[in-house]
């Protein structure tokens, strides 16, 4: 140690620490007029969105790499959101982070290179609600085919809403055409067009909701490419139709509207039918109707004519007779019908009575036969019998006592 400080040729008092060192850097580097304000150019890559709202990230280019940083109160100022991979100037100043040794770009501003801004921002708003779903056609809402009550949302000024008025004037008069004055540029516009959905929605007062303005540089349509306006159209329980700019200009909110318009004047025209057509329509329907009619009455009369002339109403007389000698028949097949049924039931009775008969155990007393009951019951055989045994004998008009005083066997024939 003794050996490098003495060929170093240093005192104790010129050795400086890393935090003075990194110090003089940072007074040096944030001192110099020509790095507080420079513009640089490259691709972002390693971008990191912190909660707080910082934007970390590198700018790289073919052959070095700078750290850079951009504090949440420059990137709310921001129209797109930055993304890895693109193209871009950045404005800001060098600055030194002497904790971690290292310069990099504190990032002001900053801004697409070679693609306008607001064109970045409007193909990443586009793609991110196609992909939750805004553009897709089974949540188009259909236009109602007479509406009476149009709502406009407009400026009151411009010349869209005197183009709507003109063509709803000349194609369907008996619209209402409901006027819901907002601003359709600057600042503030996207929330007023809005507040003019939410207005017609609450009170439901329109059958279908026209929004719009005339044509201009995207600049001054960039109102209706607003993300809240966008959730705002899809959540509308009453038809919208956009009608932003010229034929040839497309907004996010063309995307989401039920039906989009070339222009205001053709909105009016899909909104509301031609009042002539209308009247044909009308007159059609009402032929169609009185033709029904007219062949309902010739139907109702022919079928009365009939009736008039029916057996009934000529001679009501021969038909109470003929009704009456029918009612006769039926008594009298009626009648038959239960005798027989009465018949048949007697028969069988009797047959069962017959039966019950010859199943009794006592029938045969009638015909000289007697039981003998034993102290075990009626006695079968003669081998459950012995001399002495005391037995009772049933007859048809009575009973006697008696005592065996001898017991003989029949022999069974060998089955051998």
């Amino acid at each position: 140690m003794n050996q490098m400080t003495s060929s170093a040729g240093a005192s104790s008092a010129s050795v400086l620490t890393v935090s003075q060192i990194n110090g003089m850097i940072k007074k040096h580097v944030e001192s110099s007029p020509y790095l507080k304000s420079v513009y640089i150019k490259g691709e972002i890559s390693n971008l990191t969105v912190h909660t707080s709202g910082h934007y970390y990230f590198s700018l790289k280019d073919s052959g070095s790499v700078l750290k850079c940083i951009m504090f949440r109160a420059a990137a709310t100022k921001l129209v797109f959101a930055p993304e890895n991979g693109l193209n871009v100037i950045c404005r800001g100043r060098i600055s030194v982070y002497e904790q971690g040794g290292y310069y990099q770009l504190t990032v002001e501003a900053m801004k697409p290179d070679g693609v306008g801004e607001l064109y970045i921002a409007f193909e990443q708003l586009k793609k991110k609600l196609n992909a939750e779903g805004l553009f897709d056609r089974k949540y188009k809402k259909p236009l109602p085919k007479t509406p009476y009550r149009v709502g406009i949302v407009t400026s009151p000024t411009g010349a869209a809403v005197r183009d709507i008025i003109k063509i709803s004037r000349r194609r369907f008069p008996p619209a209402k055409l409901l006027l819901y004055p907002a601003l359709v540029q600057g600042e503030g516009a996207a929330a007023s067009v809005i507040r003019g959905i939410e207005y017609f929605n609450r009170t439901d007062s329109a059958d279908v909701v026209i929004i719009g303005r005339g044509g201009g540089s995207i600049e001054d349509l960039w109102a209706f490419n607003d993300e809240n306006l966008a959730r705002a159209i899809f959540r509308s329980a009453i038809p919208i139709v956009s009608a932003v700019g010229h034929e040839t200009d497309f907004t996010i909110s063309d995307f989401v509207a039920d039906v989009r318009a070339a222009t205001p004047s053709d909105a009016a025209q899909l909104c509301l039918p031609e009042i002539e057509t209308c009247h044909t329509r009308l007159t059609n329907v009402a032929r169609r109707l009185c033709d029904s009619q007219l062949s309902n009455i010739s139907e109702r009369r022919s079928a009365l004519a009939l009736l008039k002339n029916s057996k009934p109403l000529t001679s009501p007389f021969n038909t109470i007779n003929d009704r009456r000698t029918k009612l006769v028949d039926l008594e009298s097949s009626l009648f038959s019908a239960i005798h027989y049924s009465l018949e048949r039931k007697t028969t069988s009775a009797e047959h069962i009575g017959e039966k019950l008969a010859l199943l009794d155990p006592f029938s045969p007393l009638k015909r000289g036969y007697a039981i003998a009951f034993g102290k075990d019951g009626a006695v079968t055989r003669v081998g459950s019998l012995e001399t002495g045994d005391e037995l009772k004998l049933k007859f048809a008009d009575g009973e006697v006592d008696t005592r065996i005083t001898a017991v003989r066997k029949e022999r069974q024939e060998s089955n051998e």
